[in-house]
């Protein structure tokens, strides 16, 4: 049996290079798909969120790496961001039906002003009508229509095991 650290380490390095190579070359309503930033939140939602931090520390890390950017970037807004799913999901939210699609949307939006404002504080240039106006309708439409298979998904991949049939003696 395979541990779910090692489950969520394989599948965010398979996510992180499917989202860098063919995901955010997608450009439809004028936003693109945040593939790691949904599967961040099904795996939050189902595993709490001490899991949901480490996940999105680990998930950031990769982005970072793999886009050259400043390291330490997204680690941090993904971290916060697996932390505070995790906790709706431990408090109120894990067995809800509409939990994945509110929770991918407020993150979408959480994500991309934490990101203004990270960059806001490096003194990098960051336009907020473009990020805000433009783009932010496009990509949380998208991260929505990607929320029910990726959470399916990783329900699939996490699923606890059954426990084995109780043996009856008759006698």
């Amino acid at each position: 049996m395979i541990a779910p650290a090692a489950k969520a380490a394989a599948l965010f390095f398979f996510v992180t290079i499917l989202q860098v190579t063919i995901v955010s070359e997608i450009g439809i309503l004028g936003g693109s798909p945040d593939l790691v930033l949904v599967t961040l939140v099904a795996v939050a939602l189902t595993q709490g969120s001490i899991f949901g931090a480490v996940a999105g520390f680990w998930a950031g890390l990769l982005l970072d790496v793999a886009r050259l950017g400043t390291l330490g970037f997204t680690s941090l807004l993904l971290t916060l961001a697996g932390f505070w799913i995790g906790r709706y999901g431990e408090t109120t939210g894990r067995d809800r039906a509409h939990a994945p699609l509110l929770s991918v949307a407020v993150v979408t939006v959480l994500y991309a002003v934490g990101s203004l404002v990270m960059h806001f504080l490096l003194r990098e240039p960051a336009p907020a009508r473009v990020v805000l106006i433009e783009e932010l309708p496009g990509t949380i439409a998208l991260n929505l229509l990607l929320t029910f298979p990726v959470f399916a998904l990783v329900r699939r991949l996490f699923a606890a095991p059954a426990p084995p049939p109780e043996v009856e003696f008759v006698g």
